[in-house]
């Protein structure tokens, strides 16, 4: 079979292992949870123009509201309540579904308000998937689609809030901005982590994103562009190193390392992050400097140079493919359009796992290291089968604006 064969058969494939096994996450959230999978099966059912599929993603996103009247609590973007009421409104904004947030979504407010209270404040957790940036993240959307003027107003404070915060607990130098974390729950040491799934490049990508609006300009704006600057200024010079950019800043750091090829750490992260900040900030050195780093890490062809060892869009080859394909389609660069091509052959011929789903299998790390297979968004299929209808549809899609993409 030709590649686009062999990929709308993975399609077929995994919407109905999508279908069979969703029940079993008892999570709700788009990176992790069912409100992810159920957005695979609505621009499933887009792309084969069949809305059984959707029929399917309703009962998905029925299943998450019913957990959340339930008292299912955990805040996250990535793992809970704020993740799955973005997805909902990224429904209602696609087409998928017609709902009324404002209604469906307002009595949440409170309850993900003290969550970004406690994690901002009490512990200066600003994680995109895990801490109060996803939560901001939900609270944006929200600002951008309520219907409402009076909850327009509450959510403009409450992300004027988390700026507050962002910009109290940042630390400055030379007139640039960081803000610090620990290395790891095993460490004492204290660094800035500059990648796009827990660190710095995820505040800028946010930032980037308010920047666009007049509530939050003169705030934002200050902080982005020193901030932007602290992880420009920690630029590899070394054009002879694979990478550009460190993922971590801290004491004794080597220089020069040799970072993964992901979207959650190192240059592609950083790169597509830079690039975005550059076009919000109306600053073409920077926008330049994105889209150089991006097109430097696509000589980077070799699996183990790389460190790439699985497919799901958190660390493996498919999203490669998304933020290369992206790049193309925001740059017409062909180099963008022939590296996609290159991860994709490469996640195809890795679906080496007889035992997976469609070959697929995540890898994970620590004392417990081995192989599992995983349905969710961040690190499974349904998240490659979205990647894969990316890279299939005549169509945009709008599904990656979770992963700070689009």
């Amino acid at each position: 079979m030709n590649t686009e064969s062999i990929l709308l058969d993975k399609l077929e494939k995994i919407s109905a292992i999508l279908s069979e096994n969703y029940t079993d996450n008892q999570h709700v959230g788009v990176l992790s949870g069912i409100s992810g999978i159920a957005l695979f099966q609505f621009y499933y059912a887009k792309f084969t123009e069949n809305d059984a599929h959707a029929d399917v993603g309703v009962d998905m996103i029925s299943t998450v509201i019913e957990k959340i009247n339930q008292g299912y609590s955990f805040p996250t973007f990535c793992t809970g309540i704020a993740g799955a009421g973005w997805t909902i409104e990224l429904l209602d904004d696609e087409g998928f579904i017609d709902v009324d947030s404002d209604e469906l979504l307002a009595d949440l407010d409170e309850y993900l308000s003290s969550a970004i209270i406690q994690m901002g404040e009490k512990d200066k957790f600003y994680d995109f998937l895990h801490g109060t940036i996803g939560i901001g993240f939900y609270f944006f959307k929200r600002y951008q689609n309520t219907k409402s003027e009076t909850l327009k107003d509450a959510y403009k404070v409450k992300l004027l809030e988390l700026i507050a915060s962002l910009k109290r607990t940042a630390i400055e130098e030379d007139d640039m901005l960081k803000w610090e974390t620990s290395f790891s729950n095993n460490t004492k040491v204290i660094g800035a982590n500059l990648s796009l799934s827990h660190g710095m490049a995820s505040i800028i990508n946010f930032l980037s994103r308010l920047l666009g609006y007049d509530d939050f300009e003169d705030e934002v704006k200050p902080l982005l562009e020193k901030a932007t600057q602290f992880i420009l200024s920690y630029e590899n010079t070394d054009s002879s190193c694979s990478s550009s950019f460190p993922s971590w800043i801290y004491e004794g750091m080597e220089k020069n390392g040799q970072e993964r090829l992901a979207w959650c750490y190192g240059d592609l992260g950083i790169g597509l992050t830079l690039f975005r900040v550059g076009r919000a900030l109306k600053n073409d050195m920077i926008t330049e400097k994105g889209m150089k780093t991006v097109e430097h890490s696509c000589k980077r062809r070799d699996l183990e140079e790389a460190k790439v060892k699985d497919n799901g869009l958190c660390h493996g080859t498919f999203g490669m493919v998304q933020i290369y394909n992206y790049m193309y389609k925001e740059t017409k660069k062909e180099i963008f359009r022939e590296t996609s091509n290159f991860w994709m052959e490469q996640g195809i011929d890795m679906a080496v796992h007889e035992d997976g789903y469609v070959g697929y299998k995540q890898w994970f790390g620590g004392e417990d290291q081995g192989w599992r297979k995983e349905i969710n968004l961040l690190e499974g299929i349904a998240g490659i089968g979205l990647s894969i209808i990316s890279y299939l549809a005549p169509f945009d899609t709008k599904w990656d604006e979770c992963l700070l993409i689009s």
